[in-house]
């Protein structure tokens, strides 16, 4: 008991609280990239991965990607739904994993880009369960799908890419910017900082 002439906030330890579910977002190493590229013949799921280091977009917004918001032949695709006014935004496409969106675009009829083998929509959960953990745990690794943002945006920067352009690239908010207009010439700068990955 403490007496009610003392100062009880000596008594008191206030930590700031985290999410109980935080896990540490670990980015792929160069190895482990490197061994994903070996892997990718042997499952075209493993090229999702692919697409979505080489992309940093979130694994929900490549999901719920639909083909009328691709543009294969200008190397970019729309983001038309995302957590913040940010997230919306056109996502140039490597031409590293070009191949790759190409490969889906032509798939199926499915309206969306990646799809079940039965040509149907992904759930995140059926994604997640089905494929990306079998995928990541057949490599030897223990990555979540938001490392490959992370890594993204980590290649990013070690290749010197301007911090303007990782934060258009990757949806994230940037002070004073409030609508996205893209000229040639943006979507251009925005293919040429990607492949510099």
């Amino acid at each position: 008991i403490i007496p009610p002439d003392m100062n009880k906030t000596q008594y008191i330890d206030i930590k700031k609280a985290g999410n109980p579910n935080a896990y540490n977002r670990e980015p792929f190493s160069k190895a482990e990239i490197e061994k994903v590229w070996k892997w990718k013949d042997t499952n075209g799921y493993f090229n999702v991965i692919l697409m979505l280091i080489y992309s940093g977009c979130r694994i929900s917004e490549l999901l719920d990607l639909k083909k009328e918001h691709v543009n294969i032949k200008e190397r970019w695709f729309d983001v038309t739904a995302a957590k913040t006014e940010a997230g919306i935004r056109k996502v140039p496409i490597s031409d590293k994993v070009l191949p790759f969106f190409e490969y889906w675009y032509n798939l199926n009829d499915c309206e969306y880009l990646l799809s079940t083998p039965e040509g149907k929509h992904f759930e995140y959960r059926n994604y997640y369960d089905s494929y990306w953990k079998p995928l990541i745990e057949q490599l030897g690794m223990s990555h979540r799908p938001h490392d490959t943002r992370h890594t993204c945006i980590s290649l990013l920067a070690e290749a010197g890419v301007d911090d303007r352009m990782v934060k258009k690239i990757v949806g994230h908010k940037r002070q004073g910017v409030t609508q996205q207009v893209y000229t040639h010439f943006e979507i251009q700068a925005l293919l040429d900082a990607i492949n510099k990955i």
